[in-house]
């Protein structure tokens, strides 16, 4: 388990008393949960606005790694807290809208045991590889995989993270065959990638941007319908043939259930101050997330629509774990 502190001090601290009499906001420590490794996407999008929410109330801000399950343990671990808001989860698209079609005896409900509080902001995968992988464009991809069904590999952050179902729907569309490597996080995968121990992922464009910037690895292509801002030059895979293809990921917090209304409406409105920052949109936007923000009602409708997307999905590929 890793954990990092941001701790707000001077003014802030000294006027904490004021803060907490205009909200009900926690008086003690507050935890963000990630279901993910550390240098995740999750994991950044998490430590961006921890930093700043520590400034903002006052109090001690904690990002706590709990991996495994494609985010299903943070996730079921942070249902089962008291929904007073010291302890939330910055859930994404794995084991908020993928986990419920791909586990059967999944151990929380995504309506029932969670309070949506607002999404962070939902950004492209890159469809990434080494730069000594010969196959480079996805027409070299799709026939690789063509000639060596089953042989080809591409790694995700584990069994319905976000790559491993990029990797189902490419699989889908393009009729190929492939093999998925599941770890336990971006961080380790991409170790494996850069080394040459799997052939390619479609990488978070959060975690897969330092190391294609750096030139460790290669960006064959993004996962919106449109491109990203952040990655200009690198065509969609809609683009490239395959029209309507999104496998976007994103990011929201959330908190357990039955939170009380004034505390997750002033969580909301301090979410939608940090996302606003201007330190904070730049970072976002470098990482590609856009579309954050709004209202938790929003959010709440925006998980719905995810969850019956991917449902599809899984069922269409006949994914198991």
């Amino acid at each position: 388990m890793q954990r990092r502190h941001f701790i707000a001090c001077g003014i802030a601290a000294c006027s904490l008393p004021l803060v907490h009499a205009q909200a009900p906001l926690p008086t003690g420590p507050v935890r963000i949960v990630v279901g993910f490794s550390p240098g995740g996407g999750t994991d950044v999008m998490a430590r961006v606005i921890a930093q700043k929410l520590a400034t903002l109330w006052g109090v001690p801000v904690t990002v706590e790694n709990k991996a495994g399950a494609g985010g299903v343990i943070a996730a079921d671990y942070v249902a089962k807290q008291p929904g007073d808001g010291s302890t939330l989860l910055m859930t994404n698209i794995s084991n908020h809208a993928i986990a419920p079609a791909l586990y059967p005896s999944l151990p929380y409900v995504v309506e029932r045991d969670f309070t949506p509080l607002m999404l962070v902001g939902v950004t492209p995968n890159l469809l990434i590889c080494n730069t000594s992988q010969p196959a480079r464009t996805l027409p070299d991809i799709v026939a690789l995989c063509r000639a060596k069904p089953g042989a080809v590999t591409f790694g995700s952050a584990g069994a319905g993270a976000s790559q491993h179902m990029a990797t189902e729907l490419f699989k889908l569309r393009a009729n190929v065959d492939a093999l998925h490597i599941p770890y336990k996080g971006s961080a380790p995968m991409l170790t494996d990638l850069i080394g040459g121990q799997i052939h390619y992922s479609f990488e978070t464009m959060t975690s897969a941007t330092p190391h294609v910037a750096s030139g460790k690895l290669v960006a064959i292509a993004q996962t919106r319908p449109q491109r990203s801002r952040a990655q200009p030059n690198v065509p969609t895979v809609a683009e490239l043939g395959y029209p309507g293809f999104d496998a976007s990921t994103w990011y929201g917090l959330v908190g357990p259930a039955r939170m009380p209304a004034a505390t997750v409406q002033r969580m909301n409105e301090d979410f939608n101050k940090v996302l606003a920052m201007p330190d904070v949109a730049e970072k976002l936007a470098s990482y590609g997330a856009e579309d954050g923000g709004g209202t938790a009602a929003k959010f709440a409708e925006f998980i719905a629509t995810e969850k019956d997307k991917w449902a599809k999905v899984v069922k269409d590929a006949k994914v198991t774990v």
